[in-house]
């Protein structure tokens, strides 16, 4: 597994956790920050979680509502909780991080989804993320 499926898996448990515990994404943040400066074997994949992280806390909104828009009649509430962190992630690489092209992005999304989440997951979150990668600017 690369640094950055690692990066992303760490990323999805930071928001998940958030998610879960009812709590800020940056508390959820903190407390990982904490297991990475105790563990710098893992500090690779740690910097990248973080930047994917703190996009998402920059971008929520936005990413918030492409998800309501692009879902065709799922709320963000209807949706699994682990489908919402892949999904936030997805996007984020797709529309802010030039560096990872839509493909890689979409297919890391789709990955994720067989592994953590419901059958029908994987072909909803590469639906969602490939129209919005039809529409956002090509890296």
């Amino acid at each position: 597994m690369s640094a950055r499926t690692k990066a992303r898996k760490r990323a999805i448990d930071i928001l998940y956790a958030a998610d879960i515990r009812q709590s800020t994404i940056q508390q959820s943040l903190a407390m990982e920050a904490e297991r990475a400066a105790s563990e710098p074997a893992r500090m690779a994949s740690w910097l990248y979680a973080r930047d994917i992280v703190d996009g998402v806390v920059d971008h929520r909104d936005e990413i918030d509502e492409l998800i309501e828009t692009y879902s065709q009649g799922w709320t963000l509430s209807r949706m699994p909780t682990i489908d919402r962190a892949i999904l936030r992630i997805g996007i984020w690489e797709i529309l802010y991080n030039d560096a990872v092209p839509h493909a890689v992005a979409i297919d890391e999304a789709v990955e994720a989804a067989k592994v953590l989440s419901t059958d029908d997951s994987a072909g909803f979150v590469n639906g969602l993320l490939g129209r919005i990668a039809q529409t956002a600017p090509s890296v």
